[in-house]
């Protein structure tokens, strides 16, 4: 009989915790992405963590190196959590989807922003990540990450920096502030720095309610 269950759902082992959840991701075709991209990107950090950080997906670096945050977004968010006082071994650190979209331009392989579909079709593994971590926070850096992570789209100029009540849909604590990708595309050097305090600041207001 035909296995009819949604999206991932058909591979993400019940109960598993994340080392069987990583072992498990590579064999996965809940959506198209899977067959251009180089791997699979899981997560890394802190199995136990306080504090689960949920990008969007892998970009062009983490899709080659199989590591969330390896390329220049990771270093502003290195740089980000060092300024906050948070030491990133101690968070978890995933992606909502994880595969990475992509449009072919010659050599060149540039980021296309995952559909709702996407977001859908990965769910279940957020919500097995979720489960097998159980943080007591969980940063949602951008607005793909925000509707994975809530279930609904938000304005992150009106959410970001606020600790959002869990709800029975969403059973942790919800920080949602921008994707560190967002100041690298800043050209001002103040407005940029400014960018950076912004995410600097919202990094801290989730850890101390990690914390608290």
């Amino acid at each position: 009989m035909p296995d009819d269950r949604p999206g991932a759902q058909r591979w993400v082992p019940p109960d598993g915790d994340v080392d069987s959840l990583a072992a498990a991701a590579p064999a996965c075709r809940g959506c198209e992405l899977w067959a251009p991209a180089t791997q699979v990107v899981f997560s890394s950090g802190s199995h136990d963590a306080a504090m689960m950080l949920v990008g969007e997906q892998p970009g062009d670096r983490e899709d080659r190196e199989g590591e969330p945050f390896a390329g220049p977004a990771g270093r502003v968010l290195d740089e980000a959590l060092a300024a906050a006082g948070v030491d990133r071994d101690v968070v978890y650190l995933t992606n909502a989807v994880k595969h990475f979209r992509f449009e072919q331009r010659g050599p060149r392989r540039l980021h296309k922003t995952p559909t709702v579909a996407h977001i859908r079709a990965c769910l279940p593994w957020l919500t097995a990540e979720l489960a097998a971590v159980r943080p007591r926070v969980v940063v949602a850096l951008g607005a793909t990450a925000a509707r994975a992570v809530l279930g609904r789209e938000v304005t992150i100029g009106e959410v970001r920096g606020h600790v959002l009540d869990a709800a029975d849909d969403v059973p942790v604590p919800t920080v949602v502030t921008a994707h560190p990708s967002s100041v690298l595309r800043i050209r001002e050097a103040a407005d940029r720095s400014a960018a950076l305090t912004a995410l600097t600041d919202d990094l801290r207001t989730a850890w101390a309610a990690a914390n608290a």
